[in-house]
């Protein structure tokens, strides 16, 4: 009869799993993933509607389910909701999926002062404040992981995407930041690049979406990226490929090509 290795690594299998932005497709598939006998789901997200529908589906494969909805450009409620959430069972796994990806109106110098907020609040204040918080809370017990999405637009200056691609430029140094504090302390932090995911967010756009990746093939690679507890992922890898290009290429020229860039996005 063999022994137990006590130098193996124990796998990661959280009990409790908070995932903001479950409305949402890529929400909804990793909220799909996680979802079984013995794991509970707190799902956040805008639309009641659908977060209910991804409820039920998530309640058929054996998970106890919350949901709450409400939206992230009030960090008041929502860290207060973290809280409640938090102390009703301790988070062992939160996901800060939530985002918007508002551009440019066609024919405008900038993106609107409105988009501009929304983004910053969304996509960078929300998750760093409700990171922290987690953080502090996994900290002291010595265990968990967190996972923000942020974006391969964070590599590059994006003219008519300024908000989206410098909040989540701010949101990834922020994600290895944290892994670098929270190793010691036995909680993991990973921060995830994707390119473009097969999601409402991405099919607004206007044109070509190369290297898509489905939202259940997202998912998948994320929860394996908690699982090693490794510091960043960029995936599909050739967006890591253009990451390093751009930090090469002269900035002059960069911006030359990217203001040719003809993007347009439907209205949400």
């Amino acid at each position: 009869m063999s022994r137990p290795d006590p130098f193996a690594k124990k796998e990661f299998a959280p009990g409790h799993v908070l995932i903001t932005g479950a409305s949402g497709g890529l929400g909804r598939a990793l909220a799909r993933y996680y979802a079984g006998p013995g794991t509970r789901l707190t799902l956040w997200g805008r639309d009641q509607t659908r977060l209910d529908a991804v409820a039920a589906l998530c309640r058929e494969q054996g998970s106890a389910v919350t949901c709450h909805t409400l939206s992230l450009s009030d960090l008041d409620a929502g860290l207060a909701l973290y809280r409640v959430c938090s102390a009703e069972r301790a988070v062992d796994l939160l996901i800060l999926n939530a985002g918007v990806s508002d551009i440019r109106p066609d024919g405008a110098l900038t993106e609107t002062v409105e988009a501009v907020r929304e983004a910053a609040l969304v996509n960078y204040a929300a998750p760093v404040t409700l990171a922290t918080e987690a953080a502090q809370m996994m900290a002291a017990r010595g265990e968990g992981r967190i996972v923000l999405i942020g974006s391969v637009a964070a590599h590059h200056d994006l003219p008519f995407a300024s908000a989206y691609s410098s909040s989540k430029a701010g949101l990834a140094r922020f994600a290895t930041c944290l892994h670098a504090a929270m190793v010691p302390h036995g909680v993991g932090v990973t921060l995830i690049e994707p390119g473009y995911i097969d999601t409402a967010m991405s099919q607004r756009l206007d044109g070509a979406r190369p290297l898509l990746v489905s939202a259940e093939d997202a998912a998948a690679r994320i929860a394996q990226a908690a699982q090693r507890n490794q510091a960043v992922l960029v995936f599909p890898r050739l967006f890591l490929g253009l990451k390093f290009l751009s930090a090469i290429v002269p900035r002059p020229i960069a911006h030359f090509l990217l203001r040719r860039a003809k993007v347009k996005q439907t209205p949400r």
